[in-house]
């Protein structure tokens, strides 16, 4: 691990999220981009919580 954290944009997080919503599993959808699951379930949680990804916004 290099300790830098990556920035994913809106558009991304998005797609997960609306992959998630299809049925996709956060697993394979976590293999097929390269990301890790707790980012996907997070991103999911998130958007569903509150229509944002952003802290301040939760």
């Amino acid at each position: 691990m290099s300790g830098k954290t990556k920035n994913y944009t809106e558009e991304f997080k998005k797609q997960i999220v609306q992959l998630s919503k299809s049925g996709k599993s956060a697993n394979s959808i976590a293999k097929d981009y390269g990301i890790s699951k707790s980012s996907v379930t997070k991103w999911v949680r998130d958007f569903n919580n509150s229509g944002s990804f952003k802290a301040k916004d939760i």
